[in-house]
């Protein structure tokens, strides 16, 4: 299971076209594994963001925006490292901790067509009906 997995991402990474990936999943099954794995093995430099752990700072800055350049200009102060959209991995875990986050995908892919991007979210369907 894992490596045909892991074989869906390398497809996934190599199209020029590609749109952000959701990984969905119960919880603890191995999904935040598998995208820093491949992550730390395919990309020069992956960054992990998780809603879960980091709520307070996260959330806010796609309270404030969801354009895609404030976002990646925010997320690059909080990791004190440029996050370049042409060559790094980013990864959005538990996204279904904010509704807007996962909104502003669509906004990645129209205005970064090609950037690798994953969201990984656990229940993420039960959680965002009920809002």
């Amino acid at each position: 299971m894992k490596r045909l997995l892991y074989k869906k991402l390398l497809k996934w990474k190599d199209d020029s076209h590609k749109k952000p990936l959701i990984l969905l999943g119960t919880r603890q099954v191995g999904k935040t594994y598998l995208l820093k794995t491949f992550g730390k093995k395919e990309y020069n430099k992956s960054f992990h963001f998780d809603f879960d752990r980091e709520r307070e700072i996260l959330i806010p800055i796609f309270e404030k925006s969801i354009a895609p350049i404030k976002i990646i200009n925010n997320l690059s102060i909080l990791r004190n490292q440029k996050i370049d959209l042409t060559k790094d991995l980013i990864i959005f875990d538990e996204i279904q901790q904010c509704p807007k986050a996962l909104n502003s995908l669509k906004y990645f892919n129209e205005d970064y067509p090609g950037a690798s991007i994953c969201a990984a979210g656990s229940l993420l369907g039960i959680s965002l009906s009920s809002e």
